[in-house]
């Protein structure tokens, strides 16, 4: 799954809400010959596993949004640290043969994220004059 991290270019500040969202929305389809016969597979997102990269993590079936709209979320509360945040995606199935009707897979797939380094860091403010 491509993971979007918000604030962009690998880094965040301590303290501060960092979004995260997925662009790992839509169905996927394949056909195949299997057998002299045409087979679709389609798999669908359906649940969404965020590892923060700190030992803490979310689980359920937003996929997040871009920035204003801040639905994943998490605060980084150690500064100077780099952290590998991820997300696992899993996939509900259905097939058809020849383009009949769809038939549902009963179980599902979790796809694990590749993880992404995120440096978190402090900032110092400095007055000016």
């Amino acid at each position: 799954a491509e993971l979007v991290i918000q604030p962009p270019d690998g880094r965040t500040l301590v303290n501060l809400e960092t979004n995260f969202l997925t662009t790992t929305t839509e169905p996927t389809t394949q056909s195949i010959q299997l057998l002299g016969r045409g087979v679709d597979i389609e798999a669908t997102p359906v649940r969404y596993l965020w590892h923060f990269g700190d030992g803490a993590s979310h689980e359920g079936s937003d996929p997040g949004a871009e920035y204003p709209d801040l639905r994943i979320t998490h605060v980084y509360d150690k500064a100077g640290v780099t952290v590998s945040p991820s997300v696992d995606v899993t996939y509900q199935g259905r097939y058809r043969v020849d383009g009949g009707d769809w038939v549902p897979i009963p179980d599902t797939l979790t796809v694990a994220g590749t993880p992404v380094d995120l440096q978190v860091l402090s900032a110092t403010p400095h007055l000016v004059g």
